[in-house]
Formats: C-alpha cells, structure tokens, sequence
C-alpha cells in the first residue's frame, strides 16, 4: 500500500495490499478498497454517510468524487451503499453517488466499464459489466444500464429508464423511455431505430443469431401496429435463441415504455 502524505483518511476505512492513492486525496466513512487500485490525486471516496466498497485494479482519475450523498432532498443520512466491482476507470471529475433508502438501498456499478469525464451515475442506478460511457453524460436516479453498452456523449438519461444489453446510445440524445436490447437509438427524445449489427458482430454474435435479432427488432420497431401484436410475431417468426427469449422479457417487463 503506498499512500502520499497529503492524503486524508479518515472513518472505518480498509485499504487492501497493493492500492497506491496519490495526492490531496480525501478518503472518509466507511470505504472499502480492493487491492491493485489507484487511485490519483485530487480525488474524494466516500462521505460522511453510508458504505462504499470498491473491488479490485479500478482506476480513479483527478478530481472524481465517488460515493457522496444521494442528490435527493428526501435523504435523511440512511446507511446505504455504493458498490463497485473490479477493472473500472473513472475518468476526470466523474461522480457516482450513494443509494436512497427507496428501492433496495445500493447503487451498483459491475466490472470492467469505463466511465469518461464528468459522467454521472445518480442514486440507486445499477450498472453491469463492459459498459462506455463518454464524456458529460448522466445518468438519473434508478436507471438501468445492461451489460456491454455503448452510450455517446453528451446524454441525459430520465430516472427510472433502463438500456438493454448490447445496445448503443448515440450523442446528445435524451432518453425518456427504455431502450431496446440490441439497438441503436438516437435523439431528443431517443427513439431506437436500428439494429446495432455491427456491436452485435464485435461481440461475437454470430451472422445467423444477428439476423434472427434483426428480425425481431423490425418486427417491434416497423412490423406491427401494438407491441403485442409484436411480440406473437416474434414467437413465429424468429428462431427462440435465449437472445430471443431475453429480448421478449425485455419488452414484457418494461415499466416505462419502449422507445419506438
């Protein structure tokens, strides 16, 4: 562990073997850091309330501030959670704050994401493995961001909406609504309006499996006048791969409504 002078530590804070913090770090509450990170100078970690664990080799850049209070008036210092997991980097002045005590009290951020210049990760949001976010995009409350996407620049996200796996989010859009899996969506307010065929190839999926998604997604998107009448299409006219059966799922349980 090799910790610079200036750093400030205080709380119930556990450092692991190998975490290297550098300069005029501040560090206090209840933190945990898993070993291998590095944590640069000018950086804050926890807060006077609630609990953060960080897993392991995560990366914070200067000036990001990781596990403040949640930025709701209703929070009354609750003891909940931020948890991190291991390969993340957080780039310069990003933030990720601690959960409210209205859903199930923890904001969670998975394994390997790279998060850019001052994004944003508002309370109760959870977030999978592989995911990029670029620069100044925020993320409401309790939105849902599935594993290995993709979102630009510049994006605002409504509280509660959540994004499917695999899909992309260009910039400057504003989402208000759920995106689908394997998609493409842009636009204020974002609409999904293809299929990412091209992420889809990058992650192995292969040429059958991505024009069997393709299908179904053009089913919902152009092929039918409700969502219902989609979704009896897809179960006859797409092969039912579990892709198939989680995208259905998707659209089923969606509380806030497809963006189409």
């Amino acid at each position: 562990m090799k910790v610079h002078p200036t750093t400030v530590i205080t709380g119930e804070v556990d450092i692991a073997e190998g975490v290297e913090i550098g300069p005029y770090c501040l560090i206090q509450g209840k933190v945990k850091i898993g070993k291998g990170t590095f944590v640069e100078g000018h950086v804050t970690l926890g807060s006077r309330y609630g609990i953060m664990e960080i897993g392991e080799n995560n990366h914070f850049c200067p000036g990001a501030v990781i596990g403040g209070a949640p930025q709701d008036v209703t929070y009354k210092g609750e003891p909940t959670r931020l948890k991190i997991g291991s390969n993340n980097v957080f780039r310069e002045f990003s933030t990720a704050n601690l959960a409210t005590s209205k859903a199930d009290g923890e904001t969670t951020i998975g394994d390997n994401n790279y998060l850019m210049a001052y994004t944003h990760i508002g309370h109760d949001c959870k977030l999978g493995n592989n995911i990029v976010i670029a620069n100044d995009s925020h993320l409401g409350g309790h939105t849902v961001i599935e594993d290995g996407v993709t979102i630009g620049g510049v994006c605002a996200f409504n509280q509660f909406t959540k994004v499917g796996k695999f899909a992309f989010v260009a910039g400057g859009s504003v989402v208000n609504k759920d995106i689908l899996p394997f998609t493409r969506a842009h636009g204020d307010h974002a609409v999904c309006r293809a299929t990412n065929k091209v992420g889809l190839s990058r992650k192995g999926f292969s040429k059958e499996e991505v024009e069997n998604v393709h299908r179904a997604i053009r089913i919902i998107l152009m092929g039918s006048d409700t969502v219902e009448e989609g979704l009896e299409r897809i179960q006859k006219e797409c092969t039912w791969t579990p892709n198939i059966e989680y995208f259905v799922n998707f659209i089923k349980t969606s509380k806030r409504g497809i963006a189409k």
